[in-house]
């Protein structure tokens, strides 16, 4: 079947992607345990705070434990027709720096997720496929799958991305990465996504398991948010440098 022939094509479907409706703030708990080969390599405590206006997106991560990150704090800053801007304070150095964009491979704190990966992307700088209207993968079933290639290869470390979307609520649930030589590289997969119920009678699809697997690595990063409270405001200052400066 050609693409034409579906009722909505791959363009629509990242832009409702990127288009759902968000908590105006969110607060979790985050459990992030790397692996390797299956096996646990370090468990880590996070709390994250969240927050959306206009449609765009800042998140604030506190590294708690173990001691190796504790007071590691991070800030990305959604921007929209450029670069978001992200910031990391490194407790050893008692200074936050801003990652700049050629930074954007590099790994995220030790992790699978790499900063890009951290951050948002327009749906512009893409041009977006429709593969299939249906299919099954991983726990959720009747997925668009759609693939996206980067109008600009500079402006992204994946040559290609393959997300199958869920059609209720608007969720890349598993996602290819490819590199740059067209090997698949890593694979982003939501295992579990949680209804909440927010303020003005709205309800969210919050994803609360996210696993990040380097297939060449065989390596994991698993995220696990609980404690999940929504639309509860948080403090204007939690979403700046100063706060990741001093955690207060």
């Amino acid at each position: 079947m050609s693409a034409s022939a579906f009722a909505i094509d791959g363009t629509e479907i990242m832009q409702k992607v990127y288009d759902r409706e968000k908590p105006d703030f969110t607060k979790a708990a985050v459990q992030l345990t790397l692996t390797k080969n299956g096996k646990v390599e370090e468990t880590r405590n996070v709390g994250e705070y969240g927050r959306c206006k206009n449609n765009l997106t800042d998140i604030v991560m506190v590294f708690l434990s173990p001691a190796t990150v504790k007071d590691t704090r991070f800030l990305v800053k959604e921007n929209e027709g450029k670069d978001d801007d992200k910031w990391i304070y490194l407790p050893s150095l008692k200074t936050t720096r801003r990652i700049a964009a050629s930074e954007g491979e590099k790994p995220f704190v030790g992790t699978d997720f790499s900063y890009d990966d951290m951050s948002s992307r327009e749906v512009d700088e893409d041009t977006h496929k429709l593969l299939k209207e249906s299919e099954d993968k991983g726990n959720f079933k009747d997925l668009y799958v759609v693939e996206s290639i980067p109008k600009d290869p500079k402006s992204s470390q994946y040559s290609k991305r393959i997300s199958w979307v869920t059609k209720d609520s608007w969720i890349p649930t598993y996602i290819e990465l490819y590199d740059k030589k067209g090997n698949l590289l890593k694979i982003n997969e939501i295992k579990s996504i949680t209804k909440m119920p927010g303020t003005n009678g709205r309800t969210y699809n919050i994803p609360t398991e996210n696993v990040m697997t380097n297939v060449q690595k065989k390596h994991a990063s698993i995220m696990k948010l609980g404690n999940i409270v929504v639309d509860k405001p948080i403090a204007e200052r939690t979403f700046t440098t100063d706060f990741l400066n001093t955690g207060k």
